[in-house]
């Protein structure tokens, strides 16, 4: 019997939770979960409890800003320029290299080069919730506080 080999980006991802001491590991789903409805699917849990990720492009120096909400709601982009400047979409090839992760797999940690990171408040709804961690295929759990403590990011209202 052969095992499947973890992907970079998620076993980089998971050597990332080890290193700051998180107790879950990455769980490798049967199925995909680059949407939040597919992630909620597969793991059996409601749409909101997917943190999931969306990156903007900050007009100004074309930073990276990652922004981590619940997979029921959808980012209020002004909310999200009113807080770290004026942004706009950002394409998979930006994403790819600003983040070193591709679209349906961004992770909150675990970048190749630090993006600026705004946490949704709306994720308090949930006691625990789960992130993408580096491939469209892997996720881990994860409570709201946890999030904020491994990402440093402060808690907005983004939705």
């Amino acid at each position: 019997m052969t095992q499947t080999p973890i992907p970079d980006g998620a076993r980089r991802v998971g050597e990332t939770l080890a290193g700051l001491g998180h107790p879950h590991e990455v769980v490798m789903l049967p199925v995909t979960g680059r949407t939040a409805a597919d992630a909620a699917s597969a793991l059996g849990v409601q749409l909101g409890q997917i943190a999931k990720s969306i990156v903007f492009r900050r007009l100004s120096d074309d930073a990276a800003v990652l922004v981590v909400t619940s997979g029921d709601l959808r980012v209020d982009e002004k909310k999200v320029s009113a807080l770290v400047g004026k942004v706009g979409r950002a394409d998979a090839d930006f994403v790819k290299a600003s983040t070193g992760f591709s679209i349906g797999g961004v992770s909150p940690i675990g970048h190749t080069s630090a993006p600026v990171i705004l946490v949704d408040r709306e994720l308090f709804r949930f006691d625990q919730v789960w992130a993408a961690a580096g491939h469209p295929y892997a996720v881990f759990p994860l409570s709201p506080d946890e999030l904020v403590q491994l990402t440093g990011a402060p808690v907005e209202e983004i939705a």
